[in-house]
């Protein structure tokens, strides 16, 4: 019953902060929201940073876990999963309750690098980033982690393209030029099972 509690009081932060924002979500609106006493949230979070902590993990594992699974479901080969990406990014961004990315926001409100949400969502982040380097690798890439941090970088410009300037066909464009950078990186598909 308490797990039931603190997992309803984390999603329904996480709704919030998605919608709303972190700084203009109070502890009182979560609660009302939410149902929850103020007696039960403090039970399992000392504070608010410490309930946003929580939402980024749950966001994290959440979004990676359908992201790359998503990827691999429509993808046979690494070389085509590095191209999926955008795909499943631009299904993202059309989405009817697309809001962004949880983790650009996080660390645009929390801006100093050592405080523990801006590092969160750095860390997730610094994942994503993994996730792609491992496919530029099985894929054959001659320097795995440049191609990844280009393909980061088109995808993080993607992202808030379609946010900030309302483009949901950020991913397609985006995809275009990773798809130059990939066929650069990867060496010709000759029985390599890329």
């Amino acid at each position: 019953m308490a797990r039931d509690r603190r997992e309803h009081l984390v999603q329904t932060a996480l709704d919030l902060f998605c919608r709303d924002g972190f700084h203009a979500t109070g502890i009182d609106r979560i609660l009302s929201e939410s149902g929850v006493a103020k007696m039960t949230m403090y039970k399992h979070f000392r504070s608010k940073d410490e309930l946003i902590l929580a939402v980024l993990r749950r966001r994290d594992e959440e979004f990676r876990n359908w992201f790359m699974r998503t990827v691999e479901g429509r993808a046979d080969t690494p070389r085509a999963r590095l191209i999926c990406l955008f795909d499943v990014l631009g299904e993202w961004f059309g989405q009817t309750d697309f809001t962004g990315c949880t983790f650009i926001n996080a660390a645009a409100e929390y801006g100093e690098a050592d405080d523990p949400i801006h590092a969160s969502a750095a860390e997730h982040k610094r994942l994503v980033r993994s996730y792609i380097g491992k496919l530029a690798d099985a894929a054959g890439a001659a320097e795995p982690n440049a191609l990844a941090n280009a393909l980061t970088l088109l995808i993080e410009g993607a992202i808030t393209m379609a946010y900030v300037a309302g483009e949901k066909d950020a991913a397609v464009r985006a995809r275009d030029a990773a798809a130059v950078l990939i066929e650069a990186s990867l060496p010709a598909n000759e029985g390599t099972g890329n």
